[in-house]
């Protein structure tokens, strides 16, 4: 299978002042799918215009025509399952089908406390993930569902008349740790990581991708558990926060050395930062455009 590029727009711009632009431009250059952060705000964006994931894959569903769009990732950290599926499946009616759901567990930035609650324990993170994800596959997947778990319920919550996408559309299930993973190899199309984070500032790029071959064995060893092959799961791996950060991005021909390592570790979809000016996600948007053009053909 050849090598999927897509890329996450962040969203920091209003609609009509640079916003629409790049998700077009996104399509134009051919880019598999362009994805959004689902955050109240986000790190060094706190205090700067921000704006909401599920409109602005909405008016980017209308502004396109074949780009997949997608959230890398939504979580339960501010998001209830029966209100998030209402909204992914008229997402999804309104694209014509072409919408994926990053999901993880959530983390403890500004989400986390946003809504007044004090910030989760890792424990209680991956404890509510278990919960939110099989729920929000049968929300998505029956036309009434009737629950009362630990953390979330439904009563009678009607769905109909589901997603365009059958039996629903894909879920990319962002985890590293043991129950993320049985989560992924269970109830995903996909799964998504960022890479190990403890390598991120003092680490090499070697001792990531030995770190990346060993998320993946865990995958295949959840994936085995759950009586699935892991070659049904497509592997993402968005870029920016591995110790290579943006140096892959500095030419086309450092792009395609970085991409081929990771194609080579069972990766089927790169996913890359749109250029953003003084910022992590600085890069010259011209070898931005060159990668998004011309890598895929050479990855092939």
């Amino acid at each position: 299978m050849s090598l999927r590029l897509s890329t996450v727009i962040l969203p920091y711009r209003r609609w009509h002042e640079g916003a629409r632009a790049a998700w077009e431009r996104a399509e134009q250059l051919g880019f598999h799918t362009a994805y959004t952060y689902d955050h109240l705000s986000w790190r060094s964006f706190r205090d700067g215009p921000w704006f909401g994931a599920i409109p602005t894959l909405t008016a980017a569903a209308a502004a396109t025509e074949r780009l997949r769009l997608g959230t890398l990732v939504t979580s339960p950290n501010f998001r209830h399952p029966v209100t998030l599926a209402k909204e992914l499946i008229s997402l999804d009616d309104i694209s014509g089908g072409r919408v994926t759901l990053g999901i993880g567990a959530g983390g403890t930035g500004f989400d986390a406390t946003a809504l007044g609650q004090d910030p989760w324990t890792p424990r209680e993170r991956a404890d509510r993930f278990a919960e939110f994800v099989p729920l929000l596959d049968r929300l998505l997947t029956e036309d009434t569902v009737t629950h009362e778990g630990r953390y979330y319920s439904a009563y009678e919550a009607r769905d109909i008349p589901g997603c365009v996408q059958r039996p629903r559309l894909p879920f990319a299930v962002a985890a590293t740790g043991p129950r993320g993973l049985k989560l992924a190899a269970r109830y995903g199309q996909a799964w998504v990581t960022t890479g190990d984070p403890k390598l991120y500032e003092t680490g090499t790029p070697e001792q990531s991708v030995d770190a990346l071959r060993g998320q993946i064995g865990k995958l295949s060893e959840a994936c085995e558990g759950a009586g699935r092959d892991i070659a049904e799961l497509d592997k993402v791996l968005l870029t920016g926060f591995t110790p290579d950060r943006g140096r892959p991005q500095a030419s086309l021909d450092a792009f395609v050395d970085f991409a081929g390592r990771h194609r080579d570790l069972g990766f089927t979809e790169i996913v890359v930062h749109w250029p953003i000016p003084d910022s992590d996600f600085a890069a010259d948007e011209k070898v931005f455009e060159r990668i998004a053009m011309e890598a895929p053909a050479q990855l092939a």
